[in-house]
């Protein structure tokens, strides 16, 4: 099987997460138009489509075993359709700015996992690093949402702060669903292919999503969607189930997970910057802080 060269796999790595960053702050306008299941549904049909022959088993790799068939099975689970679920339900509900900072508690929460899944212990720095991560996240919840429209009424601003709060904790969740994604990749990375992991777990998370997907798109009046819109979705698609997944799965194969978590820090900057860039959010002085302090827990994760 393919191994990328050391430089050649980092640059994946970090490609992969900047792209994550980037459909993470475009999924929130795609909410607003479309129902999360729905929108979750349309985009593994679309990419189970685009990745078609990448299901074909090539001749360098064996049959799948039991086990590895259960790691599929998960890192769909929490990668595509918890992730998906959590990441999208809370974008609707927080600021792609927000989202940010919350998201840059992954290399951490990386770590964290590592320890019981890949046997690697959990020094004194990265235990700092955990506790900056949950500090930045804990300061952002305890601050105002300062992307709210001035003429909301006292009611209306405080129902859209504590929607904030749930948005909040969704993204919380995603974290946890990420960082599971990134470990058990690992692992799967060691007998089967980027491509095949690729379409695999595309093909479950499509399979799980079709339930409430097909029962929504009975009665959603699809012409009422704008073109940008589906363009939008369609980037979403092939962004999310195939580019970020075949660059981070390709890196993976080279890098150690706990090297790979450094570059996970480019999700919540793209994702921030996504949101100042496109959607007209900005950063107030405590959400710079909160970015702050939740940056300096991937330092502490990630430095050598």
């Amino acid at each position: 099987m393919y191994h990328p060269s050391p430089f050649t796999a980092r640059l994946c790595l970090a490609a992969g997460m900047a792209l994550v960053g980037v459909y993470v702050g475009l999924s929130k306008p795609l909410v607003a138009a479309l129902p999360v299941f729905l929108l979750a549904w349309l985009r593994f049909g679309i990419a189970a489509i685009a990745m078609l022959p990448w299901l074909k088993k090539p001749a360098s790799e064996g049959p799948l075993s039991a086990h590895t068939r259960w790691l599929v099975f998960l890192e769909s689970f929490l990668g595509n359709f918890l992730f998906s679920i959590c990441m999208l339900y809370g974008m609707g509900l927080t600021s792609a700015v927000s989202a940010g900072v919350i998201l840059a508690a992954i290399p951490a929460s990386v770590a964290l996992l590592s320890w019981p899944l890949l046997g690697e212990r959990i020094t004194l720095r990265t235990g700092a690093a955990i506790a900056c991560g949950v500090l930045g996240i804990a300061l952002l919840a305890l601050t105002k949402s300062e992307h709210l429209t001035p003429m909301l009424s006292a009611q209306e601003a405080d129902l859209a702060s504590k929607n904030q709060v749930w948005g909040n904790l969704l993204i919380v969740g995603a974290v946890l669903c990420e960082a599971a994604y990134a470990v058990i990749g690992k692992k799967l990375t060691g007998s089967l292919g980027p491509k095949r992991i690729s379409a695999l777990i595309n093909l479950w998370g499509l399979a799980l999503m079709t339930p409430m997907g097909l029962y929504l798109a009975l009665s959603f009046p699809f012409a009422s969607v704008h073109p940008g819109t589906w363009l939008l979705l369609v980037y979403y698609a092939m962004a999310a189930s195939i580019g970020t997944v075949w660059l981070w799965m390709t890196g993976l194969r080279v890098v150690p997970a706990a090297q790979a978590g450094v570059y996970s820090v480019l999700l919540p900057i793209f994702t921030a910057l996504t949101g100042v860039l496109v959607l007209g959010e900005t950063l107030g002085p405590v959400q710079w802080l909160a970015f702050a302090i939740a940056l300096l827990g991937v330092v502490l994760a990630t430095l050598p």
